[in-house]
């Protein structure tokens, strides 16, 4: 196994989407957390595609990359992946702070919808990760 670094960390706080691939599906951009324990953590609604994928076979991966105008970079995680019943709709409100302006009132309603629909939360657990910095 190998971990994410502090380094791969710092990265991957950042607001940048990660495109998250599940065994039988097609990559999808998503909004994730690196949590302290290590894993990659992320939100989606019980019944989506990707989460029925996970539940036959939990084999994933994600890859963040650094956004145009930046030197190269991305880190790449593999490993199996856990549907988990709690704590989905405090991870999504943390991402919507993090990745939209919640001043704005709009974004302030898209993320209060997203609060009032039924989550579960996606953690990857990393077996692989591979990483390039130019």
């Amino acid at each position: 196994m190998t971990a994410l670094t502090s380094d791969d960390l710092e990265f991957l706080r950042r607001p940048l989407h990660g495109f998250l691939t599940v065994a039988g599906g097609q990559p999808r951009p998503v909004w994730f957390e690196a949590a302290d324990d290590g894993t990659i953590q992320l939100f989606s609604e019980p019944d989506a595609p990707k989460v029925r994928r996970v539940r036959r076979d939990p084999r994933a991966s994600m890859v963040v990359a650094a956004p145009v105008g930046e030197r190269e970079r991305w880190v790449s995680v593999e490993g199996r992946m856990t549907v988990e019943p709690d704590g989905a709709q405090e991870l999504a409100q943390r991402l919507a702070a993090r990745y939209w302006d919640l001043d704005d009132p709009a974004r302030a309603a898209d993320a209060k919808a997203i609060r009032d629909m039924d989550q579960i939360r996606l953690v990857l657990h990393p077996e692989t990760v591979r990483r390039y910095a130019f």
